[in-house]
């Protein structure tokens, strides 16, 4: 087929007039049966060097992508355009998935886009042998290399695939981001033959700025001052999923239009806001790096990180999502030196340590075990058993089995001992990395230019979009109004505990403010574990102003207390005071029938409900029938514990129970 005949296609089918080079360059190799890896930046037109060839051949083309929300957005798109289109992920319910296979094996699908961790599913296994396939897809090919900046055990997997595809069967690798060591690794791991395309990375649109701060609160007064001064609406995104709530609270304070998004909200949430930012609902929205990947907006005019990233790749990545119409676009990072210590903590605990991965092969040694198994027998974390175990099977250490319909892993015998060196050189290459992230904010010269030079990019441009070639500096000029302004907001600023659940009456409660952003969690530490006293009354004062501002219309019968496991009468006495505080009657009959650990020495989910199922009981369980029920505790975490005694209180007649803690931690989640 030559460039003018395909041209005719693409302009009756996909309405675009023409291709790109770069484009037709991939096209023709994808429809000559070649392997082919393509790095292009952001907004290049990627999908439709996989999306054009799936309707030529006969069959089936797969295409392995993270992204969830680029699957629904796609399908949509090629739906509409008469192309038959289906996605395959975790938010369908198995019966869909199962459907959508079945289509797939009669021959009735273009183009099936799957999530690359159903490589691990018994059912998608075995349909790869059935379904027609015309060409294997890989979008987001850097996800591949450890190398890469955001690698994932589950598409390791697709390269054992990949290796038993027919000779002359295409294969198209993605990415807009790729160093020259990332591009050498994904490239010698989809196999020989494999010719690379590499387009030049720069974004004339892009006017960059660095704005360097020394606190927090310099970040929140600068956006609050001037977010509404940037043309268009954007995205803000956030070091994790709790300063995601917090800048969403603050902007409402402000009466700024924002939502926040992040990993841990529903499917319908997550669907809701992204077509809220396709339709420009909100001035911005506040993310993890959760969001952006796959949405296909074009006019989206400004990119602000609160939060420096891990790598220069993380951020070219990230602000790529910008200004793809080719209309200017602000891109701000606010930079405090003090903001190396989160990334850095993630690095550090990326690779889970060696004595982690030395119970997990214990645990092997003396039997089979399932994922759910090794979480309880090791304590280790979900995603921490998935990492160690795609490094062991890389090692030959141990293999995945099938037994009983339910995966199983074995210890391989007389394997050779877990090899280190690359964990610690994979760790070493990131924290280099973080060290060039540095040098993006401290530079002098064009930013543009070191984020091109460090992806790869040596083409010779004349650079002036920054704010050291022409751009003005922005900076922070702290008001005394506006800081009296955050003042009151932080005051006033309540976390909400999300407990809610099928068959218990508890609802979703408050807390007075986070464990780690805040004196509270010094405050609570210091009287658990350091001087042994009551609670301070500043707590006391700031949880009776959270209940007041969340519950203080409602009316309740009683109060209860969790039981302490190890802080002896904490919790007691401050619920006495509360109490008295609040006008409502302190209940003592809640009790421990038995003994529990500390949940913080609980790292997953399975042993944290273990510790505490069946642990409590009531002196006099009659007086729970059809009351409201004020429940206290001093630390939220996984919420295990609160969740037990709602259930139980539910059991015994409980018409509505509503939990108020001081505080809540933080925890560890970035996306």
């Amino acid at each position: 087929m030559t460039r003018q005949e395909a041209e005719v296609i693409l302009q009756d089918t996909f309405k675009l007039p023409n291709f790109y080079t770069e484009q037709w360059q991939t096209i023709e190799k994808v429809l000559k049966g070649e392997k082919v890896l393509l790095i292009e930046k952001t907004g290049f037109g990627k999908s439709l060097c996989f999306q054009f060839p799936a309707i030529i051949f006969n069959g089936t083309t797969v295409i392995f992508s993270p992204l969830i929300a680029l699957m629904r957005d796609q399908v949509k798109k090629l739906t509409a355009l008469g192309i038959a289109a289906k996605c395959i992920n975790s938010e369908q319910t198995p019966e869909e998935n199962k459907q959508i296979l079945s289509e797939a094996k009669q021959g009735k699908i273009k183009i099936l886009y799957v999530a690359p961790e159903r490589q691990e599913n018994t059912d998608w296994i075995e349909a790869t042998q059935q379904i027609n396939l015309s060409m294997v897809v890989i979008d987001e090919a850097h996800c591949i290399s450890v190398w890469g900046h955001d690698f994932r055990p589950a598409f390791k997997r697709m390269i054992n695939l990949v290796q038993l595809l027919p000779k002359g069967l295409p294969v198209l690798a993605t990415t807009a981001t790729a160093t020259k060591r990332v591009e050498l690794d994904v490239a010698q791991q989809i196999g020989s033959g494999i010719s690379t395309i590499r387009g030049n990375l720069m974004r004339n649109n892009f006017k960059l700025f660095v704005i360097k701060v020394t606190t927090e609160d310099e970040k929140f007064i600068w956006l609050g001052e001037n977010i509404t001064k940037l043309p268009g609406t954007g995205i803000l995104y956030a070091g994790t999923r709790v300063d995601t709530e917090i800048y969403s609270r603050w902007f409402e304070n402000l009466q700024i239009s924002s939502t926040f998004y992040n990993a841990g909200l529903d499917t319908e949430s997550r669907i809701e806001i992204e077509n809220g930012l396709i339709n420009s609902k909100w001035k911005c929205i506040i993310s993890t790096n959760a969001l952006g990947m796959g949405i296909d907006k074009p006019d989206i005019r400004f990119i602000i990180h609160t939060q420096i990233p891990q790598s220069p790749i993380h951020y070219y990545q990230e602000i790529g999502r910008a200004g793809r119409d080719g209309q200017p676009a602000n891109i701000i990072l606010f930079y405090n030196p003090e903001d190396k210590k989160l990334p850095q903590a993630f690095i550090e605990s990326a690779r889970p340590s060696l004595k982690k991965y030395e119970k997990v092969i214990h645990a092997i040694k003396s039997e089979l075990l399932g994922e759910k198994d090794l979480m309880k027998q090791t304590n280790l974390k979900q995603n921490q058993i998935r990492i160690i175990k795609a490094d062991l099977i890389e090692q030959g250490i141990v293999r995945e089995i099938m037994n009983e319909q339910n995966k199983k892993i074995e210890y391989i015998p007389n394997s050779k001992p877990l090899n280190t060196k690359t964990f610690e050189d994979l760790r070493n290459a990131k924290l280099a990395d973080l060290d060039s992230m540095i040098a993006y904010a401290e530079t002098n010269g064009s930013r543009m230019e070191f984020l091109c030079d460090y992806l790869g990019d040596k083409t010779k441009y004349t650079f002036n979009n920054c704010d050291n070639t022409g751009e003005k500096k922005l900076t922070v000029s702290v008001k005394p109004e506006w800081k009296e302004k955050l003042q009151h907001f932080r005051e006033d600023y309540f976390p909400e505990l999300k407990v809610e659940a099928k068959g218990s009456n508890i609802v979703n409660g408050v807390a007075a403010s986070y464990y780690g952003v805040s004196n509270v969690g010094a405050a609570l530490h210091r009287s658990k574990y350091e001087q042994g006293c009551n609670f301070p009354d500043f707590l006391l004062s700031l949880t009776a102003k959270a209940f007041r501002k969340k519950f203080g219309h409602e009316t309740f019968d009683f109060m209860l207390y969790i039981p302490s496991t190890s802080s002896g009468d904490l919790v007691k006495n401050f619920a006495v005071k509360l109490s008295q505080v609040v006008k409502v009657p302190i209940n003592h009959t809640l009790i421990k029938v038995r003994p529990t650990k500390e949940q913080k020495v609980f790292e997953n989910m399975y042993l944290k409900t273990d510790n505490v199922k069946g642990a409590f009981g009531f002196t006099n369980p009659a007086i729970i029938q059809g009351k409201t029920i004020l429940l206290i505790d001093d630390i939220f975490d996984s919420g295990a514990t609160i969740k037990e005694v709602g259930r139980l209180l539910t059991k015994f007649g409980a018409i509505k129970i509503v939990p108020v803690v001081i505080a809540k931690t933080v925890g560890g989640d970035i996306v």
